[in-house]
């Protein structure tokens, strides 16, 4: 697999608004793109901080993974982002290797990326994405 850098910290929150506050107003970071993706039924705010960066998530129904996460676990730290050239053979490596797919290929994230999710079971605990810019 040909991870390039860490793409994104992924951190659940109940409320959008108030996480930005904090991390524009307490951390002086600045919020440069909002976002809603229907499909994963959430809501989305992007932070750089040198090469990584912060997305926060907001569910938009109790249904959704961010609604079921936060209800579980509470608010925090969701998944690890990995940038990779050659997603979908980044995960046919991946099962080669008896790690469990949440995701069999690739699908539409935020930001335009080509996203897919490795079982945190299979990880050590730590919800996994792969993601890589479409070409």
């Amino acid at each position: 697999m040909n991870i390039s850098h860490i793409e994104h910290i992924g951190i659940a929150v109940k409320d959008i608004d108030e996480a930005i506050k904090y991390y524009e107003g307490v951390l002086g970071l600045k919020c440069y793109a909002l976002e809603e993706v229907a499909d994963q039924k959430v809501k989305t705010a992007f932070f750089m901080v040198g090469q990584t960066k912060i997305e926060l998530l907001e569910s938009t129904s109790p249904d959704g993974p961010i609604g079921k996460f936060i209800e579980k676990k509470g608010e925090g730290i969701h998944h690890l982002a990995f940038a990779v050239n050659g997603l979908q053979n980044s995960l046919e490596e991946v099962k080669s290797k008896n790690v469990n797919l949440i995701d069999e290929k690739g699908r539409k994230g935020a930001e335009g990326l080509n996203i897919a999710f490795l079982h945190p079971k299979s990880t050590f605990g730590v919800l996994t994405e792969l993601c890589e810019k479409p070409e």
